[in-house]
């Protein structure tokens, strides 16, 4: 399976939307990059999951990541609202705990499930 997603920063005042065959690895990625000012989702504490779809072919993905990163912000918004009216952060579901801590020692990444 393929994945587009898109996350926002913890205030939502920032999406960024990607494309990955292992989403819950991938936001995990993201997260451990929190700070790097060398990477967006770094800079921008984008490590909150509000959104996604699933593929089967990796074009398909790919096509539908680029058709979305073409859009303005509030149509974008409105794709997120109209699976995740609340903005709630889907971490919580794809992951035992949230966020991972250095305590937590070999952090396991289950299959994400489908929340739509």
């Amino acid at each position: 399976m393929y994945y587009v997603y898109i996350l926002t920063n913890y205030s939502s005042t920032v999406l960024y939307t990607g494309v990955t065959n292992n989403l819950t690895k991938r936001i995990l990625e993201h997260y451990l990059q929190k700070g790097n000012k060398k990477t967006f989702c770094g800079k921008y504490l984008c490590n909150h999951l509000v959104y996604y779809e699933q593929f089967i072919n990796v074009n398909n993905a790919i096509a539908r990541e680029k058709e979305i990163k073409g859009w303005r912000r509030e149509k974008k918004v409105n794709l997120i609202r109209s699976e995740n009216k609340d903005f709630t952060f889907l971490n919580y579901t794809l992951f035992d705990k949230w966020p991972p801590t250095e305590n937590d020692g070999i952090i396991v990444i289950p299959n994400p499930i489908n929340c739509f």
